[in-house]
């Protein structure tokens, strides 16, 4: 796609960061667009700074992008409102907890799959008729460079963010013949709010540098030039070159040495058995 005044963009997670960066970038380009945020209130004042764009049409919703209910309806009031989608930016996410794999609780790996990945099916799954029906459009699924190697304290992060690479890389071969371009964004250290919780200040501080509105528009481009692959913002070219040029038994100590000043470490090393704790209190 090469221009998109009155194709109507669908952004999930627009309430802040990169969501409200893409709505606000579209909005600029003539675009009209359909607007998703789990917090009503941000996903409010997102609205209230481009609503004065001239010629602007806007729906929004807040639900849980995890809802395939609620997915499904806001694709069901977008093509009612506005018309069949032309662009699904499949971009909301929340951090994981910051934690080893030992110490992070399953229900916290779940959650984070379901809004991080599972977001992603069910955005692209229900909206995707709307795009083959228009015969043109673009699919664009926010990884991260940590779907490109498996840093400390991650695990769930990360795992989701991996499971967003390869249903992306798969869709992109899928659609390889049809007038649907498929892109897969790897965002480096963006300034955003979605590490601001107390675990992840000091990581935060230290590599989220790039704004918001510098991918954007480095992704924009990439859609009206058919570009797959969108690898940007802070340390992400050294983080591809690690990931596809060095063996892990190379890259997991960089990888290592780079992060261990900036995660929580209280939970290292990890716990021992405590069947094998027992054993050795009862050892003659």
């Amino acid at each position: 796609m090469k221009d998109f005044r009155n194709k109507i963009v669908v952004v999930t997670g627009a309430g802040s960061g990169m969501g409200r960066a893409y709505a606000v970038e579209f909005a600029k380009l003539g675009a009209k667009l359909a607007l998703n945020d789990y917090d009503a209130a941000s996903l409010a004042e997102t609205v209230g700074l481009i609503a004065g764009t001239p010629g602007i049409a806007i729906h929004s919703a807040a639900f849980d992008v995890s809802d395939r209910r609620a997915m499904e309806r806001f694709a069901a009031d977008v093509q009612a409102k506005l018309g069949n989608a032309h662009v699904i930016i499949n971009n909301a996410g929340i951090a994981g907890a910051g934690k080893p794999v030992w110490a992070t609780p399953v229900e916290t790996i779940e959650r984070v799959m379901r809004i991080n990945f599972y977001g992603v099916v069910h955005g692209t799954q229900v909206f995707l008729p709307q795009l083959v029906a228009n015969g043109e459009g673009a699919v664009v699924n926010v990884s991260s460079i940590f779907g490109l190697i498996g840093p400390p304290n991650h695990c769930d992060y990360s795992a989701a963010k991996f499971a967003v690479r390869g249903f992306t890389e798969a869709l992109m071969t899928e659609l390889q013949e049809s007038p649907i371009s498929v892109h897969l964004v790897h965002p480096g250290g963006i300034a955003t709010n979605i590490a601001n919780a107390p675990q992840h200040q000091a990581f935060s501080n230290k590599y989220l540098s790039t704004p918001p509105e510098a991918i954007v528009r480095h992704v924009i481009r990439g859609i009206r030039r058919g570009t797959p692959k969108l690898v940007y913002g802070k340390d992400s070219l050294k983080t591809w070159l690690g990931a596809n040029l060095l063996p892990l038994r190379l890259l997991n100590p960089i990888v290592w040495r780079d992060l261990r000043g900036v995660i929580d470490r209280s939970d290292y090393p990890p716990p021992a058995a405590k069947t094998a704790a027992k054993r050795r209190k009862v050892a003659p």
